[in-house]
């Protein structure tokens, strides 16, 4: 039986590959393709694709050139790839998974399991007690600063290179790690926690003695587990039985795909009609499972129960499904769990986390490895000037740390510092309220984003549907003409005084029919009004749900008829919101649905009858056919009539030739609407029963299945007659379209990756305006191959300034064999949207973007669908919405709502950036200024390696004496929030990372050389006969010109950087009088010793001064000029 079953078929050299490295080798794997394609220009004509003889031009195709790998690339970088790539290859060694595999699942029997399959836990930690010391250290010292410290600090363990004491090196490093180490263990025993209480809930499972409880980390495949109302499903499991009399359930699938609206569900047949729980164990059946893989969406199997003659066989679909990680919302249910732990669908949509380092991080430790490598020049020439005499090599160390305050370790201090205040200054915002900082370390990031990829649903919607216009091709009706439809059907259905009993029905029917009969007498407004709302009620997949139905549990089919129709209690479910709306909408007017089952549905019209309806048929809705079916037939009359609603596209082809469909389809979705065609098709007994017999063999067939049902369905589909055309606005979140426009001002190209259908994201995309106006919007054709993907790239490829909407299929083919080209088009495109994506997908494409572009990437989502989105961005933003709180807690940063990203990038992105990029660079100014005084005092003093300030002079100068008004520089800030809200276009500057560059960075090199040459020679100049009043002017004179230059960079002022001046001067006066060791009071009191520091001071910093006005005054910045 297994053998029999075709699973998704996998050649033997196209083993797949995530799509972003597979692109280049699969080009060459795949043979079903023609070769000759690989050497075709990718511009190419339909008629060019035939005859291999194209002359347009070819698409510059990123041949990445492989690097000259020597001497030279290992020392910048390669031994850094080499180990990387050796640890990977250890840890696939030790991590090999093992092939998954479909499987014979037998009920309630988990021992007759042919293979060991993963243990149900949930496990989110990313270390354990082993790994934590050495896994925090390592995340410490791959950096280069920290790792340099250590051998730094360690060095002084050595007798012969120990300068100084030892507290000065040590105690910075220690706080550092400390500190890291603390926050680490916080966050992973909040993880442990988390997974402990999920892998701790009971479940009761079935066995042969019974129920008994079980941890949910206990289940294994083959157990018949109960699952109670609102609890969670803990595995993957076929839906067996449920206590609903209909024999199906409604589960809630928000932490799986985001969608809010819950799903109905159905039981295997065979199991349901069992008549006791018991009995489960009494037949001997199993369960035939494909693999495990991503599709959420998808599932085929079959159910087969050998104890009877002959067989019983059932076949799966994803209706007879329950994924873990969703919750039952009616009923108590039964499942047989066929996947567990590591193999749910839940866990294989999941991506892990990654520690995210900031671009300005990364920025920084490129420019610490440029100021080392000044460091051992400087070194070098010292030994040089000494004339390699003696042990030089040991001069040299010590001199590498004598300089070593040129990388001050300050630096990461106090950006880690930094980082914390500018959170604390997010989160406390009035105009952002409830914003949450989760990740502390990356609040730059939100100041240089380049994409910008939200979710749709929940996000940028707020996921609630109104019911907007009703078209009948001569008439429209919109929300103010609703009553007149009301009007029409309480008359259509106004009972007739010669019928009192089930007047309504009998009384409406015949009319209609004396008009169908005849060969095109025009309908009059009322009957055809009837007809469309009658469809509308009909034609969906909602159920309406009773509160007080699961109290009372009526006994008789009758009573309850009575008793619970009441309209006060009811809910309405459906696997989509838009399917909600219309069944109010014909409450609204007067046909009421109050009852469903699988068999039968019932509506209640205006004067209180109730029609009873059989449901023969139902086709559901699949992206593929973009459209829903129903075959019902009428109680009272036995008529037997087709239903069919979809979009535009589809319903086109299928309904009798209209002149004004695509017309007023197209007004619609200019206003946002989204729209549905209905349409029906009344049939005979005899027409019926042919389509049964052959829809039911196709059902049953194992190969093709989905094609053979289609092509039978498809034979129904023929000249429809159209009824009406429906209008639902999906309602946007508030100030949606201002955030966007500023967004988009603002330089970021916005992508939307939705899981909704390609009409519904095209419409959002309009009327959220994602896509302005006078764009136009090319919808890339669904393609299948690679010849198709190359014909619709190249069509594209001649739109200019358009933009691009493709679905999830399409662009996993475009992304196997023209990756690098897709992306460098879709990169051009103002806007991009991309429906129908899988989680996994949505977190591919931001990989995407990082590799191919560079550029800094935010996703934004609101649902458990967008977390690995929001992982694998540079910076993920999580919207507390009506989806649960999943991607809130998985991003960086949660907010409240959609519009307040506008001011958490333009003002809080911009000051995290500019006001860290001015303390790193003045931390390294700080470091770079005392380092040169002590090459001048070096080269002085014949090249001796002898530190010039010893012990507290060099804590006190890093610590107490600069570090409150350097640090003061996170209150700082160039524009004022209003102002770069109102001019968004200040952002786009941030993006080319022009605070923190080379540049900037040489410019503060030359000051502190130039001040460290100036205070030392100005102090060796105007010493007199002691060495020590050398010492007392230059570190006085340094100290004043560090307080003054801070008083340089800052543009705006803060009343608290004030204080830090003052402060830190008072400090430094008040402590001149306990370093008896360092400084000569008697001298230091003398007018003498004011002047020569005074002197020294206006030398290093007026010419500075002079600089920054003469600039200011001829060559302002942008932001000055909005300012003045």
């Amino acid at each position: 039986m297994a053998d029999s079953i075709p699973l998704n078929p996998v050649r033997k050299n196209s083993r797949r590959i995530p799509h972003y490295n597979s692109a280049r080798l699969s080009r060459y794997s795949l043979e079903d393709e023609p070769s000759n394609l690989d050497e075709m220009p990718l511009m190419m004509s339909e008629e060019g694709f035939e005859n291999d003889e194209s002359d347009y031009q070819t698409l510059p195709r990123a041949r990445v050139n492989q690097r000259q790998r020597g001497l030279g690339w290992f020392l910048l970088g390669g031994w850094k790839v080499l180990c990387g790539s050796c640890c990977d290859c250890l840890a696939h060694i030790c991590r090999r998974k093992k092939e998954l595999k479909a499987r014979t699942v037998w009920l309630g029997c988990p021992e007759k399991c042919e293979e060991k399959y993963p243990k149900n836990a949930i496990k989110n930690q990313k270390y354990n007690i082993f790994t934590f010391v050495p896994g925090v250290l390592y995340q410490q010292f791959k950096f280069f600063l920290n790792l340099y410290f250590l051998v730094v600090a360690c060095s002084q363990f050595v007798p012969s290179l120990k300068i100084g004491y030892l507290y000065t090196y040590w105690a910075p490093l220690g706080f550092v790690l400390a500190v890291t180490m603390v926050r680490e263990a916080v966050d992973e025993v909040r993880r442990y926690q988390r997974d402990k209480e999920m892998n701790s809930q009971l479940y009761s499972k079935l066995t042969v003695r019974g129920k008994v409880q079980v941890k949910s980390s206990d289940i294994q495949v083959g157990d018949l587990i109960i699952v109670e109302k609102n609890q969670r499903i803990p595995a993957d499991m076929i839906f067996l039985r449920t206590s609903e009399k209909n024999g199906a359930c409604f589960i809630r699938t928000d932490q799986l795909d985001g969608e809010t609206d819950w799903k109905l569900k159905v039981a295997v047949g065979c199991t349901q009609r069992l008549p006791a729980v018991g009995d489960l164990f009494s037949v001997s059946a199993y369960v035939y499972a494909q693999r495990p893989q991503l599709d959420i969406h998808s599932f085929e199997g079959n159910f087969t129960r050998e104890d009877t003659d002959p067989q019983i066989h059932e076949s799966l679909s994803i209706e007879n499904t329950l994924w873990a990680s969703t919750v039952v919302a009616s009923g108590t249910v039964i499942g047989v769990v066929i996947y567990t732990g590591k193999e749910t669908r839940s866990v294989l949509n999941t991506s892990y986390a990654k520690n995210k380092v900031g671009l300005l991080d990364l920025e920084l430790n490129r420019l610490t490895k440029a100021l080392f490598l000044a460091q051992v020049v400087l070194s070098v020439v010292m030994v040089a000037l000494q004339g390699f005499v003696g042990p030089w090599f040991r001069n040299l160390f010590r001199f590498v740390v004598l300089f070593s305050y040129i990388i001050p370790i300050s630096l990461r201090v106090n950006l880690d510092m930094g980082k914390s205040a500018y959170g604390w200054m997010i989160m406390k915002d009035e105009n952002i309220p409830g914003t949450v900082v989760r990740t502390s370390t990356i609040p730059e990031e939100l100041g240089r984003l380049v994409y910008l990829l939200t979710d749709k649903t929940g996000t940028l919607t707020q996921n609630e549907m109104v019911f907007k216009r009703l078209h009948l091709g001569t008439v429209s009706y919109g929300t103010d003409t609703m009553d007149e439809i009301q009007s029409h059907i309480i008359q259509s259905y106004a009972p007739v005084t010669s019928q009192p009993s089930g007047g309504s029905t009998s009384g409406s029917t015949p009319s209609r029919k004396t008009q169908s009969s005849g060969p095109k007498v025009r309908k009059s407004v009322n009957s055809r009004i009837h007809e469309a709302v009658k469809a509308i009620a009909l034609c969906h997949n909602v159920t309406p749900v009773y509160e007080s139905h699961a109290n009372v549990n009526g006994e008789t089919e009758s009573a309850e008829a009575d008793q619970d129709f009441s309209d006060d209690n009811r809910t309405y479910q459906a696997s989509s919101p838009d399917e909600v709306e219309l069944v109010r909408w014909t409450e609204s007017v007067g046909l009421t649905l109050v009852n469903r089952d699988l068999n039968s549905l019932q509506l209640k019209t205006p004067s209180g009858q109730i029609l009873s309806f059989y449901i023969l048929q139902i086709f559901p809705f699949t992206s593929e056919s973009k459209r829903m079916g129903i075959i019902v037939r009428e109680e009272s009359t036995g008529d037997i009539t087709f239903y069919m609603k979809g979009a535009d596209v589809a319903m086109a082809s299928i309904v009798q030739y209209n002149d004004w469909l695509e017309e007023e389809c197209g007004n619609m979705a200019r206003e946002g609407l989204r729209t549905l065609v209905v349409a029906k098709k009344s049939l005979s007994e005899e027409q019926y029963q042919d389509f049964e017999s052959r829809y039911n063999q196709a059902k049953l067939s194992i190969h093709d299945r989905a094609l053979k049902v289609a092509a039978v369905v498809e034979s129904l589909e023929r000249e429809m007659e159209l009824l009406c055309l429906t209008g639902v606005e999906d309602q946007l979140q508030a100030d949606v379209r201002p955030t966007l426009e500023l967004l988009r001002n603002a330089g970021i190209k916005i992508w939307m990756l939705t899981g909704d259908k390609l009409e519904t994201a095209t419409c959002i995309a309009k009327s959220s305006h994602l896509v302005s106006r006078n764009q136009d919007i090319h919808v890339f054709r669904p393609v299948s191959n690679r010849g198709e993907a190359h014909l619709e790239l190249n069509a594209f490829r001649r739109k200019h300034d358009c933009a691009l909407v493709i679905s999830g299929d399409s662009l996993e083919v475009c992304l196997r064999y023209y990756e690098h080209e897709f992306v460098e088009l879709a990169c051009q495109c103002p806007a991009v949207v991309c429906c129908r994506c899988s989680p996994t997908q949505k977190a591919q494409i931001v990989t995407l973007l990082q590799q191919h572009t560079a550029n800094r990437t935010c996703a934004i989502g609101d649902g458990g669908n967008d977390v690995s989105m929001i992982q694998a961005a540079d910076c993920g933003i999580g919207i507390e919405g009506k989806e649960g709180k999943q991607a809130s807690l998985a991003a960086d940063f949660s907010i409240t709502q959609f519009k307040h990203i506008g001011r958490l990038l333009m003002v809080h992105g911009r000051n995290s950036y500019k006001r860290s990029a001015a303390l790193g660079q003045f931390v390294m100014h700080r470091g770079m200024i005392i380092s040169t005084m002590q090459a001048v005092f070096s080269s002085i003093f014949y090249f001796a390696s002898v530190p010039l300030y010893q012990g507290f002079l060099m804590v006190g100068y890093a610590t107490i004496y600069t570090m409150f008004p350097v640090f003061s520089l996170v209150l700082d800030q160039d524009v004022k929030p209003e102002m770069a809200l109102l001019y968004p276009e200040l952002y786009k500057d941030l993006t080319k990372g022009r605070s923190l560059s080379f540049k900037t960075f040489l410019i503060w090199v030359l000051i502190s050389v130039y001040q460290g040459g100036i205070l030392m020679y100005g102090a060796l100049v105007l010493f007199e006969s002691e060495f020590v009043h050398v010492v007392a002017i230059s570190f006085t004179a340094l100290i004043l010109t560090e307080l003054l230059m801070v008083a340089l960079t800052v543009r705006t002022w803060h009343w608290l950087m004030v204080v830090a001046e003052f402060f830190s001067l008072g400090c430094y006066l008040a402590s001149l009088a306990f370093l008896n060791e360092y400084f000569d009071l008697s001298f230091i009191t003398t007018w003498p010793f004011l002047w020569k520091v005074s002197a020294i001071t206006l030398v290093s910093c007026l010419p500075l001064y002079i600089i920054k006005y003469l600039k200011r005054k001829f060559s302002p910045p942008s932001y000055s000029k909005l300012s003045s």
